[in-house]
């Protein structure tokens, strides 16, 4: 049975390091700008040092499913303050949500770089979509001038996902069976170096076939392109089942790290998978027991400073029993170890409100570190930067 794990328990179990926040700024508050609640943010760096947040932006309330929209907003002085938000995405009084972007650096069309944003749609509920009434449906769109303007966005289910309801698209007749559906919460990656050079790798999941007991059903996988978004293929699923929410990140060598969320709660632990060919097959996956998990979602990035020092990053809420005490874990040896831990935010009891939430990191410079979260039982989503 998992037990509670208190605020100050936290604080002299994990081995914290010297850290500091260098910048505190509120983004998206609920209630303000047209939207209820925001949730699911998700940011990353501009070839010229912008950053960009998105979000969704939840018109009525906290329900997943409904009048949601695609936000975003900028901040040109490292996050510490933000522009008005924008709407990116609005389908009315159906939802757009999983922003997972990314900035393609490699294109030789487009030297200064191409923002996509990959994101999804539905037409009904989880649960309902898990029982085939209904569609989760997959799309990018890219912006040629660092997020000022963007394209139509581009529907790429068939390539990207495997749906069984030709009632609602003749095309969707895959045997798999695939019905929910999800983007990374969270930034896309590009391999920077080695043999992937240029991939632009999405993590994803989605459940198969009727709903299992615990969420069995439910895999993690990916999808990637090598062609500039032109064309996409999808990986291996993960073995694990009920692995869920997924967030990736290179490392050296050609290999690279994915994070995932057991949906299944029996663990209360994040699951790691590794690939040595660019995300295409996994060669292991395996709960990590120094990253406990309140079934949540979390976020990875890896960074290499001007020494040539590698170093993983990972975020999430290290209270197994809820959602709270927000913390960042560092590995210097490719994620087999995690024994630096700095605590973000938490409360000593939330009782039964979800005090931090889903988070995303972005690398701003040599040992700085930005992270959005959740916060104060979804009502803010804040950013700060850290320095180690």
């Amino acid at each position: 049975m998992t037990r509670f794990i208190s605020f100050f328990t936290v604080i002299f179990l994990v081995i914290h390091f010297q850290g500091h926040s260098q910048i505190n700024s509120m983004v998206f508050k609920g209630g303000t700008e047209g939207h209820k609640i925001y949730r699911i943010p998700a940011i990353i760096s501009l070839p010229n040092q912008e950053l960009l947040a998105f979000a969704e932006g939840r018109v009525n309330g906290s329900d997943d499913y409904g009048d949601v929209n695609l936000v975003l907003k900028r901040s040109k002085d490292f996050g510490k303050t933000w522009s008005s938000l924008e709407i990116l995405v609005d389908y009315d009084s159906l939802q757009a949500g999983n922003p997972a972007p990314v900035v393609d650096r490699f294109d030789p069309n487009y030297p200064d770089g191409v923002v996509y944003l990959f994101y999804n749609t539905g037409n009904n509920h989880e649960y309902d979509i898990r029982m085939g009434r209904g569609v989760r449906e997959v799309w990018v769109m890219k912006s040629y001038d660092l997020g000022k303007t963007w394209e139509e966005p581009q529907n790429i289910t068939l390539q990207t996902h495997k749906p069984n309801n030709p009632s609602f698209n003749s095309d969707y007749n895959f045997p798999e069976d695939w019905r929910h559906y999800a983007n990374t919460p969270g930034h896309a990656f590009q391999f920077q170096e080695g043999k992937y050079k240029g991939r632009i790798f999405v993590a994803a999941n989605h459940s198969k076939g009727d709903p299992q007991e615990g969420f069995s059903e439910y895999q993690a996988h990916g999808f990637f392109t090598d062609d500039h978004g032109k064309t996409f293929e999808i990986s291996e699923s993960v073995k694990i089942p009920g692995s869920n929410e997924s967030i990736a990140a290179e490392l050296p060598n050609d290999r690279m790290i994915m994070s995932v969320r057991n949906q299944k709660g029996d663990i209360r632990q994040r699951i790691l998978a590794y690939s040595s060919d660019g995300g295409k097959t996994w060669d292991e996956a395996y709960f990590e027991e120094q990253l406990p998990d309140p079934v949540c979602q979390g976020s990875i990035i890896s960074m290499r400073d001007s020494k040539g020092t590698f170093t993983l990053i990972h975020s999430n809420n290290s209270d197994p029993a809820h959602r709270n005490n927000l913390s960042l874990k560092f590995s210097d040896d490719l994620g087999k170890t995690w024994s630096k831990s700095l605590l973000i935010d938490g409360v000593e009891d939330p009782g039964n409100s979800s005090y931090t939430g889903y988070s995303d990191l972005v690398e701003i410079s040599d040992n700085l570190v930005g992270i959005i979260y959740e916060r104060n039982d979804y009502t803010e989503i804040l950013f700060k930067s850290i320095s180690w």
